[in-house]
């Protein structure tokens, strides 16, 4: 690729760091992991797979990569294009085939969205695909972006306060979900996978899909930012800083026993003796 520009070497440092941020923030990794990284070819998987194999150099600690991807058995779907990559580039890793495609073709009427659906049985089979191999972490490329999207989609349409935790452990306890790319901007992993040249693979299955929910809320998003630059950063900073006396989840917070404190000092003054 060549030698990298200022601005260039910036953008891979920034993103470096906040990686490492996120990672350190959240104990995402720690001595002897073995780490699943879940590539789908996408400009956000090669970012965290890039990322990830730095850190590996330069981490005090001793971890393992091991990169796994998914094949739905998508037509036209360029079987060969991430094994020659991460052959390459002298990564492990496992090709995993389940025809989920048709499923979700069969399951879903036409026009309508298949994200969810393919989401649960793509997750499903990556959870015990996990399992199998003695993965204890399990490194998904979500980013600062899609996490804030999510939580605007919980609230938007399904009535819940809730996004994508940086750190997750699976209902069933024996997985471990990590997303090193929290703290980095869509922006920049979009910069970055251009610069870097990856191979991308276009999802022909749900990416192509103009009336997903998801979309309209990016859009949102993004309009936000255009017309106040930096409030996405702020927004991301307030999933960080929750506050439960000031909502309204009695689940968080024992509103019921709420009573004054008689032994509290008063605010009041005594203007008499101003």
């Amino acid at each position: 690729m060549g030698t990298l520009s200022v601005n260039q070497n910036k953008l891979q440092k920034r993103l470096r760091r906040q990686a490492g941020e996120a990672i350190a923030d959240f104990n995402m990794i720690e001595e002897g992991d073995k780490v699943m990284v879940c590539l789908s070819g996408g400009k956000d998987s090669y970012t965290m797979l890039d990322i990830l194999l730095h850190l590996q150099k330069v981490a005090p600690i001793s971890f393992e990569i091991v990169a796994v991807n998914m094949d739905q058995k998508q037509p036209g779907f360029p079987e060969h294009v991430l094994p020659a990559y991460l052959e390459s580039i002298g990564v492990a890793y496992h090709i995993v085939e389940k025809d989920t495609y048709s499923v979700v073709k069969e399951k879903i009427p036409e026009g309508k969205t298949t994200c969810s659906l393919c989401s649960r049985l793509r997750r499903g089979t990556l959870y015990t695909f996990a399992d199998e191999i003695g993965a204890t972490k399990m490194a998904l490329g979500h980013h600062r972006d899609d996490i804030l999207e999510t939580f605007f989609l919980n609230m938007f349409y399904g009535g819940t306060l809730k996004a994508m935790p940086p750190k997750l452990r699976a209902d069933d306890g024996r997985n471990v979900v990590i997303r090193p790319l929290a703290y980095c901007s869509e922006a920049d992993i979009e910069a970055y996978s251009t610069l870097k040249q990856f191979p991308i693979i276009p999802c022909n299955l749900c990416g192509s899909q103009e009336n997903l929910q998801r979309q309209v809320v990016k859009d949102m998003l993004q309009e936000w930012e255009r017309k106040s630059p930096g409030r996405t950063e702020i927004m991301f900073r307030a999933l960080q800083n929750v506050v439960p006396s000031q909502l309204a989840d009695r689940n968080l917070f024992d509103f019921t026993s709420l009573k004054i404190d008689e032994q509290a000092t008063p605010r009041f003054l005594n203007v008499m003796n101003l």
